[in-house]
């Protein structure tokens, strides 16, 4: 029996000794073996890839011209804490456009409005306090000065000439500072839309690259890389997407210089306070009214009443401007320098007249 045992073990021993010499090699040819190639998709550039002209895109260029001079404005006041010491509280935030070298920069009013403090915060890293050199809560435009100089400066265009469908790119910091200098891209989507807020009107270029909350101020640039509106996200359409609004950059630059020069905007005064049949609902009366706004109370000593114009007369004209609402009435004095001489057309008692009326500087609130 033992006999019959000894080949079989004999072989099971010969198997183990081989079995452990190349459990023993195995370290060394896995060491030396070639590695697996890793799929060639997955192999790091060789070199920085160029950018092709597929990628250099005329949006990736105006962003770049323009993003530079865009800037982060917050608003801040002043508070009370529970022990009745004064603290600052952020109000909130908007963007802005720096159009001079030396700090001057434009922004929407009510990016600014009642801020004790401005802060600037620029695209290299930097913030700084800043200045309200002026405002005009009629156009919602504004100028903020910080204290620098060499600074990157957006160039403004022409808004005469956009064509709907042409591109358009909002550069700002949609819903605060942590996404500044974002850019979104659009088209013209319409050119002079007129939208009446309060008792004024708006010319507006609208635009479906998106606006939102603290892109206010921003600009609106071309494919060019200059700047043709400034973007306003307080006029806008509540629940309606792709629809986006910003003040024509031919509109606002006379507002800026005025600013910039005089601290305010110089307008016409007529001295009357009217209504129209929509004003006239809202405050609970019914005007009967199928042309031109009624004189419902005039200014004493102010140009209407030197010129012998009177409570109750209904103004159908300023010059050539038919005035059948309110906004009309603004938007025609506005359009009058100071100290002109202009025909005023009113119905009195039935009877058409025609009333010649030096229109005064709007006074000071």
């Amino acid at each position: 029996m033992l006999k019959r045992l000894i080949p079989y073990v004999i072989v099971a021993l010969i198997s183990a000794l081989i079995g452990s010499t190349i459990a023993g090699c195995a370290p060394f040819f896995a060491k030396n073996a070639p590695p697996n190639p890793a799929p060639s998709g997955l192999n790091p550039p060789a070199a920085k890839a160029a950018v092709s002209e597929a990628r250099n895109t005329p949006i990736v260029r105006a962003a770049q011209a323009v993003g530079p001079a865009v800037v982060g404005i917050t608003n801040k006041a002043y508070a009370r804490d529970y022990f009745n010491r004064k603290v600052v509280i952020e109000q909130g935030s908007g963007s802005g456009v720096i159009f001079d070298a030396n700090g001057y920069i434009v922004t929407n009013n009510h990016v600014i409005e009642g801020a004790a403090e401005v802060v600037v915060s620029l695209s290299d890293g930097r913030s700084l306090p800043g200045k309200v050199i002026g405002a005009d809560p009629a156009t919602d435009l504004a100028v903020v000065k910080i204290d620098a100089t060499g600074l990157p400066v957006a160039q403004f265009g022409d808004s005469d000439s956009l064509m709907v469908g042409e591109p358009a790119i909002a550069i700002g910091n949609p819903l605060g500072l942590e996404f500044k200098g974002s850019v979104t891209a659009g088209v013209i989507s319409a050119l002079n839309r007129s939208i009446e807020i309060g008792e004024r009107r708006f010319k507006l270029i609208q635009t479906d690259a998106a606006i939102n909350p603290g892109n206010s101020g921003g600009a609106l640039v071309n494919a060019d890389g200059v700047v043709v509106g400034i973007n306003s996200a307080k006029i806008a359409i509540q629940g309606v997407e792709g629809i986006g609004f910003a003040i024509p950059i031919n509109t606002a630059r006379p507002i800026i210089q005025s600013i910039v020069e005089k601290g305010r905007v110089i307008r016409s005064y007529l001295g009357v306070g009217v209504l129209d049949k929509g004003t006239a609902a809202r405050y609970g009366y019914e005007l009967n009214l199928e042309k031109g706004v009624y004189i419902a109370n005039i200014t004493r000593n102010g140009p209407a009443a030197k010129a012998g114009i009177r409570q109750g007369d209904i103004i159908l004209k300023v010059g050539s401007a038919e005035t059948n609402s309110v906004a009309d009435l603004r938007a025609a004095l506005d359009a009058i320098p100071v100290g002109s001489r202009v025909d005023v057309i009113i119905i009195r008692d039935g009877r058409q007249q025609i009333i010649s009326v030096v229109l005064e500087e709007m006074p000071q609130q």
